[in-house]
This record gives C-alpha cells, structure tokens and sequence, in this order.
C-alpha cells in the first residue's frame, strides 16, 4: 500500500519542531540561527525571501548540508540552530526531518512558510530591494 505526499508531510511534522512566525522572528532576533530558503529560485525571484536568509534549493540540500559530501557548503553546521522554510510549510518539514536524519541536532522548519510569514506582516526582500 501507498502513501500519499499529504501522510509524509504529517509524519514529518510530527517528528520536527514546527515553530510559528513569532517563534522564528524571536529566534532570528536573540541569534545566531541560520535561515535557509528551500524553494525554487524563480519562486524566490517571484515571492520575495525573509531578509538573510541562505537560498538552497530543496533538489541540492541533503548535498550541501553532508559535511562529508564534496559539495558540502559551510553555512551548514549539523552544531548550528537552522530553521528551514519554503512557501507553505510542507516542503520545509520534510527537509528539517532529513537534516535531522543527517545528524542536524537543532533544526526546525516555519510552519506555514513565506505565505505565514507576509500573513503576519514581517518582512520580505525582493530582487532588487523591499516592495
């Protein structure tokens, strides 16, 4: 039997730390955390992306976040604070879930992602500046 992408995202959630849009701006105020984007770059370039943010991709995380993979990049640190967020949420749990499965200790996810984010009136950049 199946399952469908809706039971992972589920099971992912209920393994990670789900933190709310006042959650992370407290978290990104006290520091240090690293802020990671995982959605598409044209979604980027469309939506706008919470300021300091590190953008990578969903397809390529698991590659830069393995510090013994030789694309490995040096904003991640299985010892950091990370907070993951995409559009919606669902992506990011998924992905907070295999940095934990990689050895991540402190790792959480935006629940309800960008879109919860601008919901909440926070801040966003755009190319090329704020709109």
């Amino acid at each position: 039997m199946s399952i469908s992408v809706r039971h992972l995202v589920a099971r992912a959630r209920d393994r990670v730390r789900n933190m709310s849009v006042a959650e992370v701006a407290e978290a990104l105020d006290l520091g240090p955390v690293t802020l990671v984007d995982i959605r598409e770059a044209d979604e980027v370039w469309r939506d706008g992306a919470i300021p300091g943010a590190v953008q990578a991709a969903r397809g390529m995380l698991e590659f830069w976040a393995d510090p013994t993979c030789p694309y490995h990049r040096e904003e991640f640190d299985p010892g950091a604070k990370i907070i993951l967020y995409c559009s919606s949420g669902g992506r990011s749990a998924l992905a907070a879930q295999t940095l934990q499965e990689l050895g991540y200790l402190d790792v959480a996810h935006l629940e309800g992602g960008l879109n919860a984010w601008k919901e909440h009136g926070r801040p966003v950049m755009y190319q090329g500046g704020p709109r």
